[in-house]
């Protein structure tokens, strides 16, 4: 146990303490105190944590080799791809129904699986290849 969390645990029996000698209608004003410099140590933690990556990263860098690319599949990326195939299913559906029915609607979705399959197969391979010949392209024109 490091001595951050010692005390926030010292903080969260003082908050205790004081909620049962001013009662109930303080409580929320407690909680809410509480919670502040919860907040505040996770904004530190955070904070420490995104500078050393970075200061890994400028390291990485500064001794010639290139900044580590984020995995295929990154988390934000597949999220992302999922709300937009959602969001476009929608209209999509709508459109495969009003034009041709049931069997509209069938084909629109077999569409939008089908776009998601093969995202979920090859990730963003094929985006980030294009980006490295572009890259690699640029760097002999100079």
């Amino acid at each position: 146990m490091d001595a951050p969390d010692t005390e926030l645990k010292k903080e969260l029996k003082a908050t205790l303490q004081a909620r049962s000698e001013l009662g109930a209608e303080y409580e929320s004003a407690l909680v809410e105190s509480f919670l502040e410099k919860v907040e505040q140590r996770l904004d530190g933690t955070l904070d420490r944590r995104v500078r050393r990556h970075l200061a890994e990263q400028q390291i990485v860098v500064a001794r010639g080799a290139r900044a580590p690319e984020p995995p295929l599949g990154h988390f934000g990326e597949r999220y992302g791809f999922g709300i937009i195939s959602l969001v476009l299913a929608i209209p999509l559906s709508a459109i495969g129904v009003a034009n041709a029915g049931i069997d509209g609607l069938v084909v629109a979705w077999l569409g939008i699986v089908g776009v998601n399959a093969f995202q979920a197969v090859h990730g963003g391979r094929l985006f980030r290849r294009r980006e490295k010949e572009r890259r690699t392209a640029s760097d002999w024109e100079d």
